[in-house]
């Protein structure tokens, strides 16, 4: 008898949950507007995004040319970026932007599309691609709203992608030092600060731009010497003179009374 009870409670279950699945798939699969609209909102509030986004772009059919159309194209980006799908929301607000650039949602649209492109960004070990993106569209957002409530929030994220810009342009040249190819090395720093004379490791790269021709003028042979010595005291006059207090110069103090003597 127990065990008869038992099964009709599991079988209870079982059709209560087969029964509110089935209530979903037929709402998503029916071209009833306003009950779609509102339960693709309710499961929007209640967190439910995955079905909330199912819903907002089943709807993006039907409403589409009415005046509902703005509203479920920007929730159906709102709600792929709740659940973190960062790549097909950028693409919902894309499209939403392109549509609908005097939406009320449009100035939301723009800054939540360049927080995914933001997120999307790499290590700077990596394609800067992205990077290169995020920087160009968060700039035309806030040449478009200079003092808006996320201005601050943008010229953070600009910082860090140009760090990690910085980053990536001194680690390169740097790899050339490690491999002791100290003239490609001292090429490749020199560059970097011909290209981007701002950049956040300027003290670094001015350091082993005089450490690479130092090496190069040791490792050189004798009649060769002391031009490239005297092209590491150029080096070494450029990084004291910026940075005189830095804790390098004790390192290059030393390497500059040496090539001094030769």
């Amino acid at each position: 008898m127990r065990y008869m009870k038992f099964l009709a409670v599991a079988a209870l279950l079982l059709a209560s949950a087969v029964s509110c699945k089935s209530r979903y798939e037929l709402l998503l699969e029916g071209n009833d507007v306003d009950a779609k609209y509102k339960a693709a909102f309710k499961y929007y509030e209640d967190g439910k995004f995955s079905k909330a986004a199912a819903l907002f772009e089943s709807l993006s059919i039907i409403t589409s040319g009415t005046e509902r159309d703005d509203t479920v194209q920007y929730y159906w980006g709102l709600s792929n970026y709740a659940q973190r799908d960062y790549y097909t929301a950028e693409t919902n607000f894309e499209h939403f932007l392109d549509r609908y650039p005097r939406s009320p949602f449009a100035e939301p649209a723009q800054f939540l599309r360049i927080d995914c492109l933001y997120k999307a960004t790499l290590r700077y070990e990596l394609d800067q691609t992205p990077t290169y993106t995020a920087i160009t569209k968060i700039s035309e957002y806030l040449a478009d709203h200079p003092s808006g409530a996320n201005a601050q929030v943008c010229h953070r994220m600009l910082s860090e992608l140009n760090e990690r810009l910085d980053r990536k342009a001194f680690e390169n040249a740097k790899l050339y030092y490690k491999m002791e190819d100290y003239k490609a090395a001292r090429v490749a720093f020199k560059n970097i600060l011909k290209d981007d004379a701002d950049n956040v490791f300027r003290e670094d790269i001015l350091y082993y731009t005089a450490l690479s021709s130092y090496k190069f003028a040791l490792n050189s042979q004798a009649h060769l010497q002391k031009e490239r010595y005297l092209a590491f005291i150029d080096d070494y006059y450029n990084f004291i003179g910026e940075f005189p207090g830095s804790a390098h110069c004790k390192e290059l103090e030393p390497l500059y009374n040496k090539a001094k003597e030769k």
